[in-house]
């Protein structure tokens, strides 16, 4: 059936933060399925702070899918950590005041949030219902996010924050993992030690020893599955509210990266130790929580719901994506 306000059979689909890897993914997706699909962003149809123009977007729009936020792969130093929490909970404040001011406010937004929600979790998997919520800078992150989201009064407007898990695909976080893999360094990430400085637990970035050698709790999810989700979700009316978005099947940091080294057929991979992370992280400007912690969370709700995984085994799903890499390379 076709929208009379757009003329596309799904109607206008507005995806904020569509320049990165889940963003073009799911801009790509929604166009082939029939949606008009206009974006927010630095560019785009409309830009942040133009406030006026993303409310004519989204009224009327069958969907809302905000994807907006610095990447964290950064050093936490005040001005990131600064731009880290703006450019998630600005953003999302902003979409919440122009779906209110909407004459017809979208019946859907989806708004990424983060499985790093979580604590430090090497003792029992943390879902929606019975998962504890951790401490420090990004989970302080996390719950700011989900406050943007769900504070505002939008009684037409059902709202769903995606708790991501670290996606896999063709040109996502699993790229600087094979290149180490193929250069021989695929080996574990032990904790240990390490120098607790003033700034970094005043600012709550500090990342204290854990013990986990290697076995910290890896939770993932294949790109395919982020659509599927968002699918789900949106054709699902009864759910709302936090939903994690991982595999039904975690990992830990040892069998990833032994799976990855099999995947591009190296035997041996060095493991690094903490103080070899902590001098390498500082070298390439990213942090070693990113790494280190545990994060042990499962999809009860979408379980529950009746959602499929296309891709709930590791192993499987790493031999896909590289294959798909190789296809485009040939």
């Amino acid at each position: 059936m076709s929208d009379d306000r757009t003329g596309a059979p799904m109607g206008r689909a507005v995806i904020a933060g569509a320049g990165g890897f889940v963003g073009q993914y799911l801009q790509r997706a929604f166009r082939d399925e029939g949606y008009e699909v206009v974006t927010v962003g630095r560019t785009g149809d409309a830009v942040w702070g133009n406030t006026l123009r993303i409310r004519e977007l989204v009224d009327g729009a069958a969907i809302v899918v905000n994807m907006a936020g610095k990447s964290v792969n950064c050093r936490y130093g005040r001005r990131n950590r600064a731009e880290i929490m703006r450019s998630r909970v600005d953003t999302t404040l902003e979409l919440a005041e122009a779906i209110r001011s909407a004459e017809h406010p979208p019946p859907l937004w989806l708004n990424a949030s983060t499985a790093t929600i979580y604590r430090h979790a090497d003792d029992r998997p943390q879902d929606e219902a019975a998962g504890e919520l951790g401490e420090g800078f990004s989970v302080s992150v996390a719950r700011a996010w989900e406050d943007a989201l769900f504070s505002a009064d939008l009684p037409h407007t059902r709202r769903i924050a995606l708790r991501m898990a670290i996606v896999f695909g063709d040109g996502s976080a699993l790229v600087p993992l094979l290149g180490l893999a193929r250069a021989g360094l695929g080996g574990p990430q032990f904790d240990g030690p390490w120098f607790p400085t003033r700034a970094r637990l005043r600012a709550g970035t500090y990342h204290h020893d854990r013990h986990t050698r290697g076995r910290q709790r890896f939770s993932w999810v294949h790109i395919e599955d982020v659509l599927g989700v968002v699918r789900f979700v949106r054709d699902h009316e009864e759910i709302d509210g936090p939903v994690n978005v991982s595999s039904p099947e975690p990992s830990d940091n040892r069998t990833v990266m032994a799976t990855i080294r099999d995947a591009v057929g190296r035997r041996f991979g060095l493991p690094t130790w903490r103080w070899m992370l902590e001098i390498g992280s500082f070298a390439i400007r990213t942090e070693t929580e990113l790494v280190l912690k545990s994060r042990w969370v499962v999809p009860t709700r979408l379980l529950e719901a009746g959602y499929e995984f296309r891709h709930p085994d590791l192993r499987g799903a790493l031999a896909g994506i590289i294959a798909e890499r190789r296809q485009h390379r040939g």
